[in-house]
């Protein structure tokens, strides 16, 4: 097909006659163009051969409209509905699925309102950090019912996308070749030093068919639920990853716009919900690698030239001096908080991972959701009175501190909070966690009797079963000598937050 051929398709598409009068709406994307008219949403591929994807022919864009539309589909029936083929008219025209030659393809889909994509709420503030935790739960999902792939090692697999990087970089004139080689031995410096744990990762299954470009843009609210679509079809090489790589995406986005709370929050949330610790430190690298994903694509776009060049050369640019910050090493963390119910420590806590250790932050380690998921229920589900006795509890704090024991030794931060309101739990993880050659900062927040009772009594959903009758037998109960460091945590969350991490940076190491 000429480029002449796919000028008329983009006419045809364009033209509001062709959907029955309905104004069209053109979105250009760099491998793509979208029409909107009316109540659907047809999506053609560009005539066009990159390094990743090669779309040049008829043949190649039917096929993956087809195959965009089968991987779609299972996430999104209602939105992906089927592969339209335009076709040559009598007379010479264009139709859609008549009788003549094949002159190309396009998707149809359903279409949403322009105020649901995830990158718009994002830019106007709309996301909240309910909408991020149904998300995280969403994606936690796919990844979990995703087609396990064995095809060579999980540190091969990374390195396979190094080199798509590479070749990326080398064909845009918006970097200069050194700095393009430094930031590619830098990653691949790094590569090195997480090989074996991504090889074990992919030996445990957890490479797998995943969505391969999950960003904020291709994220909607449809039909009242946050929906992933627009998945990469054109390669299964850039969609058969880690599934730690493919939530990195969606992670890297959040930290780029400042959101980083919202980051670590869907980060803290996709590993609950997956009852995983493993991999985290694997984040920040992940990160990196997906900012340079997006630097070299946006520096694609800039090649082309056209009023907004400058834009994309300066966005591209952007992404790359992100992906070189975060593979800077941050120093490894430990936060424990403990304090009766109602002190704030969950809430705390989950203020506070942001602030911790390299991006996205820290792991949270919490009692409630590790003693729920130790009954195999999810952390808004109540638990009888029998799931708190003495043997229960200890078990729970058990957990806790071998898990937050291997977040530290495998190279991530951690944030860990539960009551600690006996001695002996709070002197067992303190020296559980000084052993891993990080040094914890212990706090004990607290406040007046009268504002923990109205906060526990006010208390709307989260994971924690405290009742007020809970709290007033902590109350009566004798803590023991406390040597954590007291804070009073009845003002503002932030105040909190600021002083735990002047106490944690007053701390740490030089």
């Amino acid at each position: 097909m000429s480029g002449n051929d796919q000028a008329r398709v983009r006419a045809f598409l364009a033209n509001p006659e062709t959907h029955g009068g309905a104004p069209v709406e053109v979105i250009e994307t760099h491998i793509s163009t979208v029409f909107l008219a009316g109540e659907r949403a047809f999506k053609l591929k560009r005539a066009i051969r990159l390094p990743y994807a090669d779309f040049s022919t008829l043949k190649a864009r039917l096929a993956t409209c087809e195959r965009e539309l089968e991987l779609n589909a299972p996430q999104a029936p209602a939105l992906y509905l089927r592969v339209r083929r335009i076709t040559r008219a009598r007379g010479g025209g264009l139709e859609f699925d008549g009788p003549g030659a094949l002159v190309d393809a396009v998707v149809e889909m359903a279409r949403f309102g322009a105020d649901a994509l995830f990158s718009d709420m994002a830019r106007e503030g709309r996301l909240t950090p309910g909408l991020m935790e149904g998300l995280a739960a969403t994606i936690a999902g796919f990844h979990a019912g995703a087609p396990v792939v064995h095809q060579g090692g999980g540190a091969a697999n990374i390195a396979e996308v190094l080199d798509i990087n590479r070749a990326g970089l080398a064909t845009s004139t918006v970097f200069a070749p050194p700095e393009a080689d430094a930031l590619d031995s830098a990653f691949r410096d790094t590569l090195e030093r997480h090989a074996a744990t991504l090889d074990a990762r992919e030996a445990q299954g957890w490479v797998r068919r995943c969505h391969g470009d999950l960003h904020l843009r291709n994220i909607c609210m449809f039909q009242g639920r946050p929906t992933l679509f627009d998945c990469i079809e054109f390669s299964d090489r850039l969609a058969n990853v880690d599934v730690l790589y493919d939530l990195a995406f969606l992670l890297m986005d959040l930290w780029a716009r400042g959101l980083h709370d919202l980051a670590a929050l869907t980060a803290n949330r996709w590993f609950d919900a997956m009852g995983e610790d493993d991999g985290f430190a694997l984040l920040p690298f992940l990160m990196a690698l997906r900012a340079e994903v997006r630097a070299h694509v946006i520096a694609t776009q800039a090649e082309r030239g056209g009023p907004k060049a400058a834009d994309h050369a300066a966005d591209a640019r952007r992404y790359f001096d992100l992906a070189r910050a975060l593979l800077r090493p941050a120093p490894v963390r430990a936060i424990v908080i403990g304090g009766r119910s109602g002190t704030g420590k969950t809430t705390v806590a989950e203020a506070l991972a942001a602030h911790v250790g390299a991006p996205p932050g820290a792991r949270i380690v919490e009692s409630d959701r590790t003693r729920k998921a130790l009954f195999g229920v999810s952390g808004d589900t109540r638990l009888p009175p029998g799931a708190y006795r003495d043997e229960i509890s200890g078990k729970v704090y058990a957990a806790m501190t071998e898990r937050a024991r291997a977040v530290l030794k495998s190279g991530a931060s951690v944030v860990a909070d539960a009551v600690f309101d006996r001695e002996e739990r709070r002197t067992a993880i303190a020296a559980a966690l000084a052993g891993t050659n990080v040094a914890p900062t212990c706090i004990w927040l607290e406040a007046g009797p009268a504002a923990l009772r109205a906060r526990v009594r006010d208390r709307r959903g989260g994971p924690s079963d405290a009742t007020v009758e809970v709290l007033e037998r902590q109350l009566a109960r004798d803590p023991g000598r406390i040597a954590w460091a007291r804070i009073d945590s009845s003002g503002p969350v932030s105040a909190t937050v600021g002083e735990i991490l002047r106490r944690t940076n007053a701390a740490a190491p030089p």
